[in-house]
């Protein structure tokens, strides 16, 4: 029987297990977080399988999306990255990523932790939302508006209020459930909420 899913295209295997074992689950991790939020900028104007099919090759370009080896990134660095097939080739995502990673430092310079500081617009623990259909589920939220409205304060770069609901509803911060999903749903709650904190 084919599995109903809240978003996806049945015939991709990718996709279909994106949904079904990675979007939504709670990540606590801040690298993984900051790895996460740059991926979810780099969707701005695209479908997000694009960017699932190139994940793999951003790690390899971005040095596995270690901020302290981003951040360093010079002018040749950007020149090779504009070069590289495996990524979205356009200069103001490429720098994106790399005053993400610059910004990411500063606040660690500060002493912040950066899943602190994200899970903060959530009060540190899943928001959960109920919806009859997936059709339901919004593109923003005020959580997503006073994230996006810190992190464009801290140096962030793409990273509008949709790009961030995008983000929390990946990386588990909000999980929504509707009724017509066989995977995002109150039945399966517990087993969607677990996740591993740093």
């Amino acid at each position: 029987m084919i599995k109903q899913r809240c978003f996806s295209t049945q015939q991709d295997h990718i996709y279909n297990t994106y949904h079904d074992e990675v979007w939504g689950r709670p990540v606590y991790d801040s690298l993984q977080l900051f790895e996460k939020l740059c991926l979810d900028g780099q969707q701005a104007g695209l479908s997000w399988i694009t960017i699932l099919k190139k994940q793999a090759s951003y790690e390899a370009a971005y040095a596995n999306f270690d901020p302290k080896e981003i951040a360093s990134f010079g002018q040749d660095q950007v020149e090779a990255l504009m070069l590289n097939p495996g990524i979205v080739r356009n200069r103001l995502k490429i720098n994106s990523i790399i005053k993400n990673a610059q910004a990411y430092l500063r606040l660690e310079q500060q002493g912040v932790i950066f899943s602190d500081y994200l899970w903060s617009f959530v009060g540190g623990e899943p928001r959960i939302n109920n919806y009859q259909t997936s059709k339901d589920i919004p593109a923003t939220s005020s959580e997503s508006e006073a994230m996006s409205k810190a992190l464009k304060k801290d140096g962030f770069n793409f990273v509008g209020p949709t790009i961030c609901y995008a983000f929390m509803q990946a990386a588990g911060l909000i999980i929504e459930l509707s009724d017509d999903c066989d995977v995002h749903n109150k039945d399966n709650l517990s087993q969607l909420l677990v996740g591993t904190r740093d």
